[in-house]
């Protein structure tokens, strides 16, 4: 039986650790916060340490869950970028994150690029007010524009898959092509990406190379009035930038899942809290904006995979240590 102490286990998720949780032999530890270093010590004797991306994994949470005995830290998210990554292969500290159903951010990514070409924010807030009009709510069909997908991972290429329905014209632009893709998408280079996408939209993850890849440079190669869809990590995305961009016209809009700083407002009830982000006010005053909270994964199959797949982690990872096997 392998003990894994679990972080900031939310009520959603409880129901697929309890399922799962004998599937892989584990004897939960329920830690309700994020990781700190005022809570580190609950993991003495844990082998596993199983988080969200909340909160960061400092060095001296490192430090400290190897002093406990901990051997494996896993994250129920895609991306890593909230560990220090570097510090807990010196410590010894395996690491690893999950995949869950591509399908949960393709389908939220081309629902964004449908209520934006179709004006939905305005129309939404229109009709509420029982403004019926049909004043400047034009929209664009999805069908006639060329849509460009930076990064075809899982998520971009399926959000490839998904859009050849639509009948538009599709471009790529990876680091690692792929076959499957071959006739459903044109593969190109990022400038002729930007120049020619009515519609461009984002699946990298966060990490050196990307950060803040869509910048002023990026923003002013982009076709006049295309839009901008975001639904990986804020990071990758200027927001001062993006916002200058929309001010003068130069894009037509934008459908943010995510946005930079987010880390500490999303997933938290904010009301009658003055948010530390000016830029986010911004963004939401614009009626040709739309700017979710970070839930283009949140569906019941992809709760259920991230859980599942991050115990299973756990389990593969102690199983490989315990036949000898090289884990790095």
């Amino acid at each position: 039986m392998m003990r894994v102490a679990v972080f900031n286990c939310r009520e959603d998720e409880r129901e697929f650790f309890t399922r799962f949780a004998p599937v892989y032999g584990a004897e939960l530890v329920d830690i309700p916060q994020c990781p700190c270093s005022e809570n580190a010590d609950m993991t003495r004797g844990c082998d596993c340490v199983n988080i969200t991306s909340d909160a960061p994994i400092t060095p001296e949470l490192i430090r400290r869950y190897v002093e406990n005995g901990v051997r494996y830290l896993v994250t129920r998210t895609i991306g890593r970028e909230h560990i220090d990554e570097a510090c807990a292969i010196r410590a010894g500290l395996g690491v690893g994150s999950i995949t869950y159903s591509p399908d949960s951010v393709a389908d939220y990514t081309i629902m964004l690029m449908l209520m934006a070409l179709r004006n939905v924010k305005t129309i939404m807030k229109r009709s509420e007010g029982g403004d019926y009009t049909l004043t400047a709510v034009r929209g664009r069909q999805l069908g006639s524009l060329t849509v460009g997908i930076e990064g075809t991972g899982n998520i971009g290429g399926t959000v490839a898959r998904h859009l050849k329905g639509f009948g538009c014209r599709i471009l790529a632009h990876s680091r690692h092509p792929r076959m499957d893709l071959e006739g459903i998408v044109t593969y190109v280079d990022r400038d002729t990406l930007l120049r020619e996408s009515d519609v461009l939209t984002l699946h990298l993850p966060d990490v050196p190379a990307t950060r803040r890849l869509i910048g002023r440079e990026a923003l002013e190669k982009m076709k006049d009035q295309a839009v901008l869809i975001n639904t990986a990590r804020g990071a990758l995305v200027d927001t001062e930038a993006l916002i200058l961009a929309l001010e003068r016209g130069k894009l037509a809009g934008a459908g943010l899942d995510v946005v930079e700083g987010d880390r500490e407002i999303f997933y938290r009830d904010q009301k009658q809290r003055i948010i530390r982000n000016r830029q986010m006010a911004v963004l939401n005053a614009m009626p040709n904006v739309i700017l979710l909270p970070h839930m283009a994964f949140y569906t019941d199959q992809a709760v259920s995979d991230m859980v599942e797949h991050s115990l299973q982690n756990c389990r593969e990872y102690l199983n490989r240590l315990a036949s000898g096997e090289k884990t790095a």
